[in-house]
């Protein structure tokens, strides 16, 4: 097998790390026992989260053995952002979060084993532990002149916004996570983001100071595209891994539509194909572009692997049918309704006519407009070919009794929602 670390470095996964021979000497002499946390500040996670769960699933996959934290304490503080303090949610908000991020972890770890997987939370040794205790066991081993220094924490104290006690707290509560880890499970490594570089320190730091041992660290670079935006955010905000939040549909949509300058990048990262197919998917971007074979290559791994295979192919049959290449009656409704929403749309009445449509869509300027698209032929009404403009809508056309599918020529794409049929 490849070794672990030059796998992750030709994907880009590997930003920072702590003593680079060490890594490769730990991993070598393995199995390593690594942890990841995840805060459950939203009621999903999202594919930045992503990034950590499958760099951790890698691990396990080379033989290593993953602990996947949920942060149940953290969760109810919060990391410093640049920018501003947080919002504090309720206790019982972050419990049923907790329980989310727990059933969404599942998927992507093997729980049987020699290298099982557990899923841990760091409620569990926080609840009960005193204020005072919490100073006098771990506290003292912090150097406030240290913790300010932190990126995080500095331009927080350079802000006028300033910082909290609470959230100058959190990387002392990430490092007694480290610790307890290490104390209960052996744990020697945790991942993390290269934002987070600061709080995996101050674990390791917290192990040497109380057990005197060196553990290690290692963080992913925080992706952006090629256009200079975040990764993963899109103009309704974050891609969320919860279907109800951000549909299948959409999710196979993101991946579909990556730029070509950064579907290399992102397929090294996301995907588990190995080198070789990577490579060949890279070649063929190159020679015809057009054809986004790396594009859908990881849109149908990274839908399958969220959301399921028969999701994965309900999502391949709308995309395929919005386009007149599948039986657009034959898709679920749920489905159907993930991919018209991501469509320009009207809401019309019954009566309205099949110029009336095309323009209170947009796909034509005008009502003129349209009945020349139509007596051109590339005016289409549910895949079929429209042949009068001034036609009305037949209610036993409407897919799933409410929706229509516009088409103008072989790309442009509008739904309609008829009411009062």
């Amino acid at each position: 097998m490849t070794d672990i670390v030059d796998d992750l470095q030709w994907r880009g996964l590997l930003a920072v790390s702590t003593d680079e021979d060490a890594l490769r000497k730990a991993f070598a002499d393995g199995p390593v026992t690594v942890y990841c946390g995840f805060d459950p500040t939203a009621p999903s996670m999202h594919i930045g989260n992503l990034v950590q769960i499958l760099t951790v699933s890698r691990l396990q996959r080379a033989g290593h053995r993953p602990l996947a934290l949920v942060g149940g304490a953290t969760g109810l503080i919060g990391d410093p952002k640049p920018t501003s303090e947080r919002t504090l949610n309720a206790p019982e908000v972050v419990a049923d979060w907790v329980d989310r991020f727990r059933r969404q972890l599942q998927p992507y770890f093997a729980f049987e084993g020699p290298n099982a997987a557990i899923v841990v939370n760091n409620l569990d040794w926080t609840s009960g532990l005193s204020a005072i205790e919490f100073l006098r066991d771990v506290g003292k081993y912090f150097r406030v002149n240290k913790m300010i220094s932190k990126e995080a924490v500095s331009r927080r104290l350079n802000s006028d916004q300033g910082i909290s006690y609470t959230e100058f707290s959190y990387q002392i509560l990430q490092g007694m996570d480290f610790l307890k880890l290490y104390q209960q499970y052996g744990c020697t490594m945790q991942t993390g983001g290269s934002d987070q570089w600061g709080n995996l320190t101050a674990g390791i730091d917290l192990i040497h100071r109380v057990e005197g041992e060196s553990v290690h660290a290692l963080a992913t670079p925080l992706l952006t595209k090629a256009d200079g935006t975040k990764f993963g955010k899109t103009e309704g905000g974050a891609i969320w891994l919860d279907p109800e939040m951000y549909s299948p549909y959409a999710f196979y949509q993101f991946w579909l539509n990556t730029d070509d300058r950064d579907i290399s990048r992102f397929a090294r990262i996301f995907s588990f194909r190995s080198r070789e197919e990577l490579e060949e998917l890279e070649e063929q971007t190159r020679e015809r572009p057009q054809a986004r074979a790396a594009q859908r290559a990881l849109a149908e791994e990274l839908t399958t692997l969220v959301h399921g295979a028969d999701q994965c192919a309900a999502v391949i049959a709308a995309s395929k049918a919005l386009f007149g290449q599948g039986d657009l009656a034959e898709l679920d409704e749920a489905t159907l309704r993930a991919a018209l929403a991501e469509l320009p749309s009207a809401r019309v009445t019954a009566a309205a006519t099949i110029a009336d449509l095309f323009t209170e869509t947009g796909l034509a300027p005008s009502k003129s407009a349209a009945r020349r698209t139509v007596k051109e032929g590339g005016a289409y009404v549910n895949n079929a070919k429209a042949a009068d403009a001034d036609a009305g809508v037949d209610a036993a056309d409407l897919l799933h009794g409410r929706w229509l599918v516009l088409r103008r020529g072989k790309r442009n794409l509008a739904a309609v929602e008829v009411t009062g049929a």
